[in-house]
């Protein structure tokens, strides 16, 4: 009875251990299902920050960069700020119109001289003496002595623009003093001419004259005197 006792308890025994054995190879085991759960489970742990440290400073990179561009940006901005001053100053030239005056007596030197040829004529010269460019405007306006009455311009000497003088720069305008062939009359010998410049409208004040002097033995005039319009060359203010 205890022998076959015995032979029982070995027989389960040896049931059990083969029993045991076959979950192990399986992987069904006790021991292999903790070790399934309880490692992955800690690697997946522990490579959660890193992975979370990782992806933001790869994250903050561009973050840094785009900032960096930014700031390129920002300078750009600058630069176009200081375009913006540089054409400001190119407004501000003496090229730009608000920058440019009429011409007048107050910062031009006028001189008016008879030349030999064409016959019976005088050459106006005026120069710009100001820091500022300046307009003549039309033609002069001229009076010897007192008289009564105004030159008229010659209208085939009209420019196609404004005669613009730059400081330092010369412009001219040619006086037909009198007739050659002597039809002219009312002449008379003057000492002394009045210049007069015009504004931005035809015989409009031009601001103050200019007394340039004469030959002491005087000009001689008549009712044939006429003037060209202002001229950027001294070979245009004589052709007429």
């Amino acid at each position: 009875m205890r022998t076959s006792r015995i032979r029982l308890i070995a027989a389960t025994g040896s049931a059990l251990a083969a029993l045991a054995l076959t979950a192990c190879q399986e992987g069904t085991g006790l021991e292999d299902e903790g070790a399934g759960t309880s490692q992955p489970g800690a690697t997946a742990t522990a490579d959660t920050p890193s992975g979370s440290a990782q992806d933001a400073s790869a994250s903050n990179k561009p973050s840094r960069a785009g900032n960096k561009d930014t700031g390129t940006g920002g300078e750009d901005t600058g630069s176009g700020g200081a375009g913006d001053k540089a054409d400001g100053g190119a407004n501000g030239s003496d090229d730009a119109p608000r920058a440019r005056v009429t011409c007048d007596g107050s910062h031009t030197t006028v001189d008016a001289k008879p030349v030999p040829r064409p016959v019976n004529h005088m050459l106006i010269t005026v120069e710009n003496s100001g820091s500022r460019t300046c307009d003549l405007t039309y033609y002069p306006v001229l009076r010897f002595d007192e008289m009564q009455w105004v030159p008229q311009p010659v209208e085939a000497s009209k420019p196609q623009a404004v005669v613009t003088l730059a400081p330092g720069e010369t412009a001219y305008a040619g006086v037909l003093l009198s007739a050659a062939d002597g039809s002219g009359d009312g002449g008379a010998t003057a000492h002394k001419l009045t210049v007069a410049f015009q504004g931005a409208t035809p015989n409009s004040d031009g601001g103050p004259s200019a007394v340039p002097a004469l030959p002491a033995d005087g000009v001689y005039y008549d009712s044939s005197m006429a003037v060209t319009y202002w001229q950027q060359s001294m070979d245009d203010a004589l052709t007429y």
